[in-house]
């Protein structure tokens, strides 16, 4: 699958970028100018989408990053089995299993309509509509 190359001064705040092989978006960064023999460096905070792990990184400023391609799609929600729920696509009709995210609990009912992530084939609730 084609990706998106970006340099590591071109990330922003909120963007995405695939770092080791897991997609993150960006909470923080800081460019730091350049030396008098050096080049400029950027450090990254970053947090995983689909699981809660949080990577710091510092790298030259013409490190280039990969940018994951994000699906967004909609869900009706038709049953839970504990930390699972099992939901159809509101537009092909595909009925999936996927996991319960802890922040949402309370809110994953059936029927509900939710919106998950295709982030480079992992799936990922993300919110409820």
């Amino acid at each position: 699958m084609a990706h998106k190359i970006v340099d590591a001064t071109g990330l922003r705040v909120g963007s995405f970028a695939i770092i080791d092989g897991d997609s993150y978006v960006i909470k923080s960064m800081d460019v730091s100018k350049t030396g008098k023999h050096g080049h400029a460096k950027c450090r990254f905070e970053a947090v995983s989408l689909t699981g809660l792990k949080k990577k710091v990184l510092v790298v030259p400023g013409h490190e280039r990053f990969e940018v994951p391609t994000i699906d967004k799609r909609k869900a009706q929600v038709l049953s839970l089995m504990g930390e699972k729920v099992s939901v159809m696509d509101s537009d092909n009709f595909e009925t999936l299993e996927l996991d319960v995210p802890q922040d949402l609990k309370e809110e994953i009912k059936e029927g509900i309509t939710t919106e998950y992530w295709d982030i480079e084939g992992v799936k990922v609730i993300k919110r409820v509509l």
